[in-house]
């Protein structure tokens, strides 16, 4: 298996066309941008995930996600989004602190049972200075970085039920550190194994 280094995936980033949905019209499904942020470690690179504070009334309430959120009128563009939540969710500037390695491609936020909520961009940074974290106890209750090799690999590869309306369905996951990353996480990471994996030898 090659080395899943950040190199690597600055390499599967390069050159990518990204298929955006596109800027949302007003009145139209809310936009949200989220930053995937790599620094290397022991094993290659590894990825920050959060884990949400549990809030009554949050559909993602105590899930992993990465840090982000909702596009405000102030924001310049998507990316400064996902800056100034990341700002305010750990305490992490990473205008300064961190490089923009590239963007995957929107992923639609479809409730099942209901329409189309809206869209959410990620972006990659790599993160060159991590300092001192401090996390929002009302947005976030704890980072947990994880090797990308193990996620790529399936070593953390599991499964999570979702019930609702009355169903019950099994979707693919990661096992991190006890903690279960699934959803649009999941499918955002998939997207940038996809394209590493479209770049190696056969």
């Amino acid at each position: 298996m090659r080395p899943l280094d950040i190199a690597t995936v600055r390499a599967a980033l390069a050159g990518s066309e990204i298929s955006p949905v596109g800027e949302a019209p007003e009145g139209g499904p809310a936009a949200a941008a989220v930053a995937a942020i790599l620094r290397e470690g022991d094993t290659g690179a590894e990825v920050l995930f959060i884990r949400r504070a549990q809030r009554e009334g949050d559909p993602w309430s105590g899930q992993m996600a990465f840090p982000g959120g909702r596009h405000s009128p102030d924001d310049a563009s998507l990316l400064a989004t996902a800056v100034r939540e990341v700002q305010e969710e750990i305490g992490l500037d990473l205008a300064t602190r961190a490089e923009l390695v590239g963007q995957l491609e929107d992923v639609e936020v479809m409730p099942r049972g209901e329409r189309a909520r809206g869209w959410v961009r990620p972006f990659v940074f790599e993160l060159r200075e991590l300092g001192e974290l401090r996390l929002d106890p009302r947005e976030v209750d704890e980072v947990v970085w994880a090797p990308l090799v193990d996620l790529h690999s399936g070593a953390r590869a599991t499964t999570t039920l979702w019930r609702g309306n009355g169903m019950e369905l099994a979707f693919p996951a990661w096992d991190v550190q006890g903690r279960i990353v699934w959803g649009l996480t999941y499918k955002m990471l998939q997207s940038l194994f996809g394209r590493f994996d479209a770049g190696s030898p056969r």
